[in-house]
C-alpha cells in the first residue's frame, strides 16, 4: 500500500502529518514511523531563509513507486504501508518539505524502511533545490551523482 504525491505550494497546498496518520492507520501493522524533513537555517556556513523545490512530478512519483517496490527485494519487507509527500515550490524556514510515514509488522523493519526510503529519494528522485539566503542571494544546489 503506497501513497505518493507531490504537493505544490503555489496552489496553497501543504503537507500535514495528519494525512500520513490517516493513511497509515488504515493498515493492519503495529509499528509506525514518521520522518519529517524541514528547512534548516544554516547550510555550508550560509544563513538559509527558505528553499524552492522543483520537480518533474511524474518522474518523481515513479521514483517513489520504484523505491517502494525495491524494498521488497533489497530489504525483504513485503508487508508494509508507505506514505510519501514532497513539496514543490517555495518552503520557508522550519517548514516541512517532506513527510515519509511507514507502517510495518515490526519496529526494526519500520526503522530500516524509513531510512532506506529517504536515502533512496535523495539519490534517485529528480528533485532540485534552490536555497535562498539571508543576504538575498540564492543558488541551485548540486545533487547526488548516481555514479558516486
Amino acid at each position: 500500500m503506497l501513497h505518493a504525491k507531490i504537493i505544490d505550494t503555489s496552489k496553497k497546498e501543504s503537507i500535514e502529518i495528519s494525512k500520513a496518520e490517516n493513511f497509515l492507520n488504515q493498515s493492519k501493522f503495529g509499528a509506525i514511523i514518521y520522518f519529517v524533513g524541514t528547512v534548516r537555517d544554516l547550510n555550508e556556513n550560509k544563513l538559509v531563509t527558505g528553499i524552492t523545490y522543483d520537480t518533474k512530478d511524474s518522474m518523481v512519483i515513479r521514483s517513489f513507486e520504484e523505491i517502494y517496490e525495491d524494498a521488497d527485494n533489497k530489504l525483504s519487507i513485503k508487508d508494509k504501508a508507505v506514505f510519501i509527500e514532497h513539496v514543490k515550490g517555495y518552503v520557508g524556514l522550519k517548514e516541512k518539505s517532506i513527510i515519509i510515514g511507514v507502517a510495518c509488522k515490526h519496529r526494526d523493519q519500520a526503522f530500516v524502511l524509513s531510512r532506506y526510503i529517504i536515502e533512496e529519494i535523495k539519490k534517485r528522485s529528480p528533485i532540485w533545490k534552490k536555497e535562498h539566503y539571508k543576504n538575498k542571494e540564492s543558488e541551485w544546489l548540486k545533487g547526488i551523482s548516481l555514479n558516486n
